[in-house]
């Protein structure tokens, strides 16, 4: 019996026009170019024009070129899977903004909010719906506009300096090529550290945090307990984005080599098999690290975090897309995309090119 596999037929990414160096943010906030490269990697990064760009118009724009690539139309895509944690509105989600931009048909349209890991666990979702003949043309999405949420004072550099905007975006299919395709997927979730890296307001929690962080309101905010932003969190910030990342670094370099070896086991391939690593561009450093354990070449690992920042679910497709525009990714090569992030999540998938 023939096997049906998922197979990347077209991809595609848009970068807004703003080049905003390191430079740029030492202007507004205590650091450095040097303070920035050293613990990031990264040297400039992308934001969107407000009013413009969105995270819904961007991914519309890295799908036409996608759609383009796959030699399909718009109206051949049958399902929209959109990523990201920066939807244009708190509801409806983005891939119905999507559908329309896009002047699609009453497709089905849904969202997946895992962060950093959102592309993989997109993947393995598409992949279901591909290998059961649901589906023949799936678009994938990640997009993220960062720059519109984040804290430009020195409280919040930590956060502030990882971060850009983009999207990325994918067109897969069924094929019955023999050993091509998606080959093996996995991920994964531990939720007890969910608030180590998190954007919690403003939320459905009406302004109530977890007991950990102590942060329930005071006799002095309960009549505000109904809003979702109360005056503790305007007068504290706790309406920017937040990260150990101390604690999310340690986490990361142990993660992402399990899922790597995962699904390399899975498929019953080996590290030294593996011809291209592309990882979430979370970090330059984590990259390094896990490349370094291991044991890969700097011919194997694909890193654009230097020009582009953390990009969440978009980094995954704009590394993949630009790695294979500039050669590094041929035909018959054995790809691994990984992620870890947020949640924490983490997965990998591994493609027979």
């Amino acid at each position: 019996m023939t096997q049906i596999r998922t197979k990347i037929a077209g991809m595609g990414y848009y970068l807004p026009k703003n080049v905003v160096t390191n430079d740029d943010l030492a202007k507004v906030m205590e650091t450095s170019d040097e303070w920035i490269k050293e613990r990031t990697g990264i040297e400039e990064r992308r934001y969107v024009t407000r009013f413009k760009d969105t995270p819904a118009t961007m991914g519309a724009e890295a799908a036409k070129i996608a759609i383009e690539r796959a030699g399909i139309t718009k109206d051949d895509v049958d399902l929209i899977i959109f990523a990201t944690l920066s939807a244009d509105y708190f509801f409806p989600g983005g891939g119905v903004l999507v559908q329309r931009e896009l002047g699609m048909g009453t497709i089905p349209a849904l969202d997946v909010r895992n962060q950093c890991s959102g592309f993989i666990y997109s993947m393995t979702i598409a992949d279901q719906f591909i290998r059961t003949g649901t589906y023949k043309n799936i678009l994938v999405i990640g997009s993220e506009s960062h720059s519109a949420g984040l804290d430009f004072s020195t409280r919040g550099r930590n956060v502030t300096v990882i971060f850009g905007d983009g999207a990325g975006a994918a067109i897969v299919q069924p094929t019955t090529e023999e050993g091509k395709g998606l080959l093996a997927s996995n991920i994964h979730s531990d939720g007890r550290y969910a608030e180590k890296l998190a954007f919690m307001n403003p939320g459905s929690h009406s302004g109530v945090f977890t007991k950990d962080f102590s942060m329930y309101p005071t006799e002095e905010e309960e009549p505000y307990a109904s809003l979702m932003i109360t005056p503790k969190m305007m007068e504290t910030g706790n309406y920017y984005p937040n990260m150990d990342g101390p604690f999310v670094f340690k986490n990361a370099v142990r993660r992402f080599p399990e899922t790597i070896m995962e699904s390399l086991t899975t498929a019953g391939y080996t590290i030294k098999d593996l011809d291209m690593l592309i990882p979430h561009q979370a970090n330059l450093r984590i990259a390094q690290f896990v490349q370094k354990t291991l044991q890969l070449t700097d011919d194997q690992v694909y890193n654009n975090i230097q020009k582009y920042g953390n990009t969440t679910a978009a980094s995954i497709p704009i590394a993949l897309c630009e790695a294979w525009e500039q050669g590094k990714i041929k035909d018959g090569d054995l790809v691994c995309l990984a992620a870890f992030g947020s949640g924490f999540t983490w997965g990998s998938a591994l493609f027979r090119w």
